[in-house]
């Protein structure tokens, strides 16, 4: 049954009929969110329930919900708590005029935006290594200074499906694979229980296909800084596993729920989901077998617990997460399988996280920091020679800290580090072409990220980004044994970033 909310905005008084109950505290927490005119901007936001409104939207959700993207992002794709909130609640709040169907006992059970919220991202790049890496062929060195026309191009459905259902979807064009893809994605349905003292109770389930994606800060891997990084640059070898080793390969469900907008909790469970995997007896998609690389053993259980506090035009995070990953290795050829039995290498991630942000009409102000630690059981590697050791441990560390003036003019500061165990069977010594090798067996990386922004139109972003490294592939000088320093993989990144 419908329920009657009075919002009140500096006097003035809107009523609604809302389904919803939400969106009272959704539209109230936007006065502290919304720049210059925040009031005015929380009026029409009210008002949005009653009758669409035009607006200078960029993608997806400002189109269905006819609120600039600023209301939901400091900068693409940092969230704010109103954008927090809207994550939350399944991406549902809309002012597109609705196709409806309902049952005789007036039960809701078709509501269809008329519009189909799409949207389109482009991404424009060249990418200059501070030394040149050695020619493929053996002789003189590669091309340096990568121009990337596109580097990616992503379409959006993001928005309403149904009563209770949403999703945020994205298929990319990416320049590095030549082909259309599926990216990140989650499907969420949410609801609303109305507590004593009117405090709220977010609850929801949310299939993705990337661990930490779902989650509602910008201080886990599945939205965290850098957010937009060059494909042409050279990486370093290790990585932990909950850190986007597994985005786009993984099935999760998740259950998750936020009380009082505050005090956040999710459990859930992925399972392997391969793209672009023949098996080779079928010739089929499926399903998954030797051939196959780091296949998760049943299902890899995951969690995550946060708190918020909000004050003034301040909010402050703090929280945990973490998952535990059992894969077999596999990658056989099809003359030789490996059988998804018999032992599993085990990465179990504990992380801590924590973000703050500060809001003003002019100045806006986001610190966010994570740490993660990685123990790592390798069964399965040590028997077959894969590893070293049959124990290992890797920590990684990031933290950033971004400014921006009138959402105009920007940058970023970062930091970051690798550690772990010395293992020259997870980080070898290379061939003589070097760079992404390790001649010490270490996976320590560290380094330093400089950004300057400059967004003359809200979907339209202009970046410099400088990344600087003083320890790669464990070491600073000659690390790849072949007299490449990690200060030769330094980077510089010139992006075009738009948006419709």
């Amino acid at each position: 049954m419908s329920k009657s909310i009075i919002i009140k905005v500096q006097g003035t008084t809107v009523l609604q009929g809302l389904k919803r109950t939400w969106l009272a505290n959704f539209a109230k927490s936007a006065v502290m969110q919304l720049p210059a005119c925040g009031a005015a901007s929380l009026l029409v936001a009210a008002s949005l329930l009653a009758a669409p409104q035009s607006a200078f939207a960029v993608p997806s959700f400002a189109r269905q919900t006819g609120l600039s993207c600023e209301a939901c992002h400091t900068v693409f794709p940092e969230l704010t708590h109103f954008g927090r909130m809207f994550k939350a609640n399944g991406y549902l709040f809309t002012s597109l005029p609705q196709v409806q169907g309902e049952t005789q006992s007036k039960e809701q059970r078709l509501s269809l935006n008329q519009i189909p919220p799409l949207s389109l991202m482009v991404e424009l790049s060249n990418t200059s290594i501070a030394r040149a890496i050695p020619d493929s062929g053996g002789t003189g060195v590669a091309q340096n200074g990568t121009v990337a026309f596109p580097q990616q191009i992503s379409l959006f459905y993001a928005g309403k499906i149904a009563p209770q259902l949403g999703v945020f979807g994205q298929l990319t064009y990416s320049n590095a694979s030549g082909s259309l893809q599926v990216d990140n994605t989650d499907f969420r349905f949410a609801d609303v229980l109305v507590l004593p003292d009117a405090k709220s109770l977010i609850y929801g389930l949310s299939l993705n296909n990337n661990p930490t994606l779902q989650d509602l800060w910008n201080s886990t891997p599945g939205f965290t800084y850098p957010y937009q990084t060059s494909n042409a640059s050279v990486g370093p070898l290790a990585r932990t596993a909950i850190d986007g080793t597994f985005a786009q390969s993984v099935a999760g469900l998740s259950a998750y729920a936020i009380w009082n907008e505050s005090l956040y909790g999710e459990v859930g469970v992925y399972r392997s989901a391969k793209q672009g995997f023949s098996n080779p007896v079928i010739g089929a998609a499926g399903p998954l077998d030797g051939t196959a690389t780091n296949v998760v053993d049943g299902v890899a259980p995951y969690w995550r617990f946060a708190y918020e506090y909000n004050w003034d035009r301040h909010s402050l995070e703090a929280g945990v997460y973490g998952a535990t990953f059992k894969l077999f290795p596999g990658g056989s050829t099809p003359t030789t399988p490996a059988p998804l039995h018999g032992p599993t290498n085990r990465f179990q991630d504990i992380a801590e996280d924590v973000q703050y942000q500060f809001l003003g009409d002019e100045h806006i102000f986001t610190a966010a920091a994570t740490r993660i630690h990685e123990s790592q059981r390798l069964d399965a590697s040590f028997a077959s020679g894969g590893s070293a050791n049959p124990r290992d441990d890797l920590t990684t560390f990031r933290l950033a800290a971004t400014y921006y003036y009138h959402r105009q003019f920007g940058g970023t500061a970062s930091y970051f580090s690798t550690t772990g165990s010395a293992d020259p069977g997870l980080y070898p010594p290379g061939s003589t072409l070097g760079v992404v090798t390790s001649a010490n067996g270490r996976p320590d990386t560290k380094g330093w990220i400089a950004e300057l922004d400059y967004v003359p139109w809200l979907n339209v972003k202009l970046q410099v980004q400088y990344t600087g490294y003083s320890k790669f592939n464990g070491g600073g000088n000659n690390y790849d044994g072949f007299g490449r320093k990690a200060s030769d993989n330094n980077t510089v990144y010139v992006l075009a970033w738009l948006a419709y």
